[in-house]
């Protein structure tokens, strides 16, 4: 097998498995517009196959196409405990983006649900380079409302579209160049999502990633897996730590992380000690991951329960 297409596979297996695990969570767009898949253990669904797979729940839809995504896997610290999320990412695109207005786009021929394919489809004219964050709807009184704001700026305190989507009364489907998340309309907010964010304050900042984030320079992230947690449920409750959920994001961290963090992990947690006095913000980041992973499976050991080594 050539090495480009074992990395294809390599990534479709990732993404595959990431859509079968109910605990895991899903989000697609930018910094400040972005929307969130994610499903109940006992939450009926349907599964999307083909190039393009996914998945359809009451609540809403993914469905990703991660040919040509570039994993880069990554943990944040912070106090008492730590998040894990593998970024798929593209080579950032160069310029600020263009902040326009609210326009009415085609209508969607690629919605996941036969029955919404030709409804319209407003799109807020974001401009991000990671996608677009657009409102569907066939409801005739919401479809006026949002014509008579086309050409308004979308947070124009004129224009619905803030109030649509904290109501939830509109589709908001978040198309981006590796898939789409569907949050269907009347679609409670609930943990796991399907849910959507827009944050104009957020957004102004500009930025395509939080600063915690790891993802190198000249990479974007355009959709990111979130891994079920070893110490948290599906529901995003505390749990006992679950050392095969650490186990199997250490091995994606070891295949997709930065090689030079996952270096510094495995010598800090063999016992090394970081140079506080030169270390970068990313790698002080590394040596607390550890120390609060180290903790979680402290507890444990202090619970009577056994304890493998996790970070080999």
């Amino acid at each position: 097998m050539r090495p480009e297409n074992a990395a294809t596979e390599a990534v479709a297996a990732l993404v595959a498995d990431g859509l079968a695990d109910p605990e895991a969570t899903w989000s697609l767009g930018g910094f400040g517009a972005l929307a969130e898949f994610g499903r109940g253990h006992a939450e009926p669904g349907s599964r999307i196959v083909g190039p393009r797979p996914g998945l359809v729940t009451a609540r809403g839809a993914i469905m990703l196409d991660p040919r040509a995504a570039i994993p880069v896997a990554y943990e944040t610290a912070f106090h008492g405990g730590w998040s894990h999320a593998v970024a798929l990412c593209l080579p950032a695109a160069h310029g600020p983006p263009n902040h326009g207005v609210l326009t009415e786009s085609e209508p969607d021929g690629d919605a996941v649900r036969p029955e919404n394919r030709g409804d319209p489809m407003f799109d807020l004219g974001l401009g991000s380079h990671q996608g677009r964050f657009v409102l569907r709807t066939s409801d005739p009184e919401a479809c006026s409302d949002l014509r008579r704001a086309v050409g308004l700026h979308a947070f124009d305190p004129a224009a619905p579209v803030l109030d649509m989507v904290t109501r939830r009364a509109v589709d908001v489907v978040v198309v981006t160049p590796l898939g789409r998340i569907e949050v269907f309309a009347g679609a409670e907010p609930t943990v796991p999502g399907p849910r959507a964010f827009l944050a104009p304050r957020v957004l102004a900042l500009g930025r395509t990633h939080a600063a915690t984030a790891s993802i190198p320079d000249g990479l974007m992230p355009v959709a990111i897996l979130h891994p079920a947690h070893p110490c948290r449920d599906a529901d995003r409750l505390p749990r006992a730590f679950d050392h095969a959920r650490h186990r199997r994001f250490q091995a994606l961290h070891r295949r997709w992380g930065d090689p030079d963090l996952v270096a510094l992990k495995a010598r800090l947690a063999a016992g090394g000690v970081l140079d506080a006095g030169s270390a970068t913000r990313r790698e002080r980041n590394v040596a607390r991951v550890v120390r609060v992973q180290a903790d979680a499976m402290a507890t444990m050991r202090g619970a009577g329960k056994s304890i493998d080594d996790t970070s080999r």
